[in-house]
């Protein structure tokens, strides 16, 4: 059927899925191609030492400075999007990210101007980890509040789709670099490439974002908007956000598949000795299976609850990492893919495909990108400094890799699924989406009255 004769809440919805996939999309790329050359490439120029271990800890330890600087994003884009709406904060992060990323693929080496290299690579990482802080919320508001009742735990599942298909298109992009080109050449220079290509991240997201209108909630907040939505989250979410923070902590399984685990395989340091394009095969066919999966636990989140899936993917991813470093270890690499595609592209999706429709579920639409922000990016923040812990509880040389950064990732999955059991189900419509400040569901027939209305109105309901 042709679009224009769509109903217009059915378009909107349409438009806001697929902004918040293609954004996505491009602002993770940029986020995710540091941090395979953060794994990869720094260590050498960036971070020359005698002691390649030392160089392997400092070049992981910048990975997580983008995180540190993530809270602060988390402040101020989430003030943003709650007083000047969804659209608005998502064009910024864009464009923040968009050129402080192009600007790292002209950065001199260490070699050229000494410490002032690693110096400008920290700076402009803290401006990603900046950018990005707004993206994940600023597009899961966006496309919850533009979503039929109902339908929201599905539309929402686009928002970690898009991030999944960032993380194939940056490893992607290396993978022929990586492969067809001479060692000194890619180590001179064809890293910059996939960074430079970060124009289109400008270019693109402007075009897509901007023919999304904001959404119906944040507008029928109209002069109500709070001065301080900040506060109010606090004063009236602080327990949510304490939970969003622990199940945020299962950023430890993606730090362990595509930042620690690219170390462990392929710096020399380590000894396992797996080519660097055989390497990055191993996240890029998980992230294609993701792909496939997110949508499908998005949709079963709308018809069992959040709070399963979550609890499943991070207990059982948990203890898939003890597998998946093992094979790495034992240098097998159709197990470490098979493992990979188990933890990251399987079981970890119970989580990642729900917490964007579960955590803004959870939060008022006045103070929804603010609260959701903060505690997400505080929780991320904490596991994204876990690569250079790993890295030094588990250097170069000792005994038991694979138990003892696996026993700390299981520890860290355990603490989200606890965070997730003691968090409400948000499945079904509660008042507090209708902007009541109680939390009592709305009674079941009643639900299933609105439902059907709305999905009627966006031509969704089944005939």
């Amino acid at each position: 059927m042709d679009s224009s004769h769509e109903p217009h809440g059915r378009r909107q919805s349409k438009k806001a899925a697929a902004s918040g996939w293609i954004g996505s999309a491009l602002e993770y790329y940029d986020f995710f191609i540091y941090a395979t050359a953060a794994s990869l490439i720094f260590p050498q120029i960036f971070f020359p030492s005698t002691d390649p271990a030392v160089a392997i800890v400092a070049s992981l330890a910048t990975y997580g400075v983008g995180y540190v600087a993530r809270p602060i994003g988390a402040f101020v884009l989430g003030h943003y999007g709650d007083t000047h709406g969804r659209k608005g904060v998502l064009l910024l992060c864009m464009f923040l990210m968009g050129v402080s990323t192009m600007a790292v693929g002209l950065l001199p080496t260490y070699q050229q101007v000494g410490v002032l290299a690693p110096v400008l690579l920290v700076a402009l990482r803290l401006i990603q980890g900046f950018a990005v802080a707004g993206e994940i919320s600023g597009a899961s508001s966006m496309i919850l509040e533009h979503a039929p009742f109902g339908r929201r735990g599905f539309f929402a599942s686009f928002t970690l789709q898009g991030v999944q298909a960032g993380q194939i298109l940056a490893a992607a992009v290396f993978l022929p670099l990586a492969h067809f080109m001479p060692t000194d050449a890619f180590t001179s220079w064809g890293w910059r490439v996939p960074f430079l290509l970060s124009v289109v991240v400008i270019i693109a997201g402007y075009i897509i974002r901007r023919e999304v209108d904001e959404t119906p909630a944040f507008a029928e907040e109209g002069a109500t908007v709070p001065k301080a939505p900040i506060i109010e989250a606090f004063q009236l979410s602080g327990g949510d956000m304490l939970r969003v923070v622990c199940m945020a902590l299962m950023n430890v399984i993606p730090v362990v598949a595509t930042v620690f685990g690219a170390a462990y395989a392929v710096q020399p340091a380590y000894g396992i000795g797996f080519a660097k394009d055989i390497y990055l095969w191993i996240p890029v066919l998980g992230n294609i299976l993701a792909v496939f999966i997110i949508p499908v636990v998005g949709n079963l989140s709308d018809r069992i609850g959040r709070r399963p899936p979550v609890i499943v993917g991070a207990l059982g991813s948990g203890l898939l990492a003890f597998a998946y470093l093992y094979a790495i270890s034992i240098h097998s690499v159709p197990l470490a893919i098979a493992m990979s595609l188990l933890m990251w592209g399987v079981v970890y999706q119970g989580y990642n495909a729900t917490f964007p429709s579960f955590y803004p579920e959870l939060f008022q639409t006045r103070t929804r990108v603010s609260a959701m922000a903060i505690s997400q990016n505080v929780g991320t923040t904490i596991t994204a400094l876990l690569p250079a812990l790993f890295a030094i509880v588990a250097p170069p040389g000792s005994a038991n890799i694979p138990l003892t950064v696996g026993a700390i990732t299981f520890g860290v999955t355990i603490i989200a699924a606890l965070a997730a059991l003691s968090a409400r189900e948000t499945y079904r419509l509660h008042l507090k989406d209708l902007g009541h400040r109680g939390a009592v569901p709305v009674p079941k027939p009643e639900y299933d009255r609105i439902r059907e209305q709305t999905m009627v109105g966006a031509g969704l309901a089944r005939t």
